[in-house]
């Protein structure tokens, strides 16, 4: 029943997208929607507090980051299809405080495909490839290898360069220590403390930073635009993930998005839930203003030329 639901969610969004912008065509995600972790352990997270830095681009976008530390937790939710629960060890790693605004990507990349202008606004209406693009574009501005290789899109985890959250670190960043279907706790009733959502947005995307942040000092982890990862979606792929380190499936149609949106329900904003949509690797038009995302970086290699 749940899958049904959001299917015939997904569907009202996408017919609303379409209307705005004619001429781009798009398939309706096909999403499940993973809540609560339970039992996650949490001694890194209590020995290791996370760290802020700043790094600073060739054209003086400054992007502030927080080192995250490294540990395990329980990621998945046994009452969904697609979130066979599993421990998870993710190793250290920084990670954007917020989204990319359109200000940095028009500072990196020279252009804002944004739809809802603003300098602080996230950007949107991007691509996972364009957001692939930019993590190798900001790579190459503050020194670091760049991590993909555009013409495979492959990406090279052992460079020290700019890359977008695999699933589980993700899920890992935005869960902060905790095992609760929000970061603030199983019910949604403080939702507007940390997110916007269609209950609070207003009907379109807002400047970031402007809740609450989650314990690691995230802001916008919910809510907002949905956030690129790097994984493809699969519908099976926990029953199958290694524990250590997981980066998704080798191949598949889409690549996976988490966070929820401002235009999208409470129960997308639980720290388990899943989405997809297509990459978007050909160069054509992508009018949906509701994806986003952040960037990480491996904590080792960490200091740029």
């Amino acid at each position: 029943m749940r899958i049904m639901m959001h299917l015939i969610v997904a569907a009202s969004v996408s017919a609303g997208a379409l209307a705005l912008l004619p001429g781009c065509e798009r398939k309706t995600p096909q999403e499940r929607a993973p809540a609560p972790a339970a039992g996650s352990p949490q001694e890194a997270a209590d020995s290791n507090k996370p760290a802020a830095v700043s790094s600073k681009t060739g054209t003086d976008s400054r992007m502030e980051m927080v080192q995250l530390p490294g540990g395990r937790f329980m990621m998945g939710d046994k009452d969904e299809i697609d979130a066979t629960p599993h421990e998870v060890v993710v190793s250290s790693f920084f990670m954007d405080k917020h989204l990319v605004t359109q200000e940095q990507y028009q500072k990196v990349m020279g252009g804002n495909p944004s739809r809802w202008k603003g300098d602080k606004n996230p950007v949107e209406q991007v691509r996972w490839s364009d957001a692939v693009r930019f993590c190798n574009k900001r790579s190459q501005l503050e020194g670091f290898q760049p991590c993909y290789d555009t013409n495979t899109w492959q990406c090279s985890f052992g460079a020290n360069g700019y890359r977008l959250p695999t699933e589980a670190e993700w899920e890992y960043a935005c869960r902060a220590g905790t095992a609760t279907a929000f970061f603030f706790g199983d019910a949604p009733a403080k939702l507007g403390d940390y997110a916007w959502f269609d209950k609070n947005s207003g009907g379109h995307p807002r400047p970031v930073g402007q809740k609450q942040p989650n314990p690691w000092g995230l802001y916008d982890m919910c809510g907002n635009v949905w956030q690129w990862c790097h994984d493809f979606y699969q519908v099976d792929y926990y029953s199958e993930a290694p524990r250590q380190d997981p980066r998704g499936p080798t191949a598949g149609e889409t690549r996976v998005v988490r966070g929820g949106a401002w235009r999208f329900s409470a129960e997308s904003c639980r720290s388990g839930y899943r989405y997809n949509e297509n990459p978007g690797y050909a160069d054509v038009c992508f009018g949906y203003d509701i994806y986003g995302f952040r960037c990480v970086r491996p904590v080792s290699g960490a200091m740029a030329k």
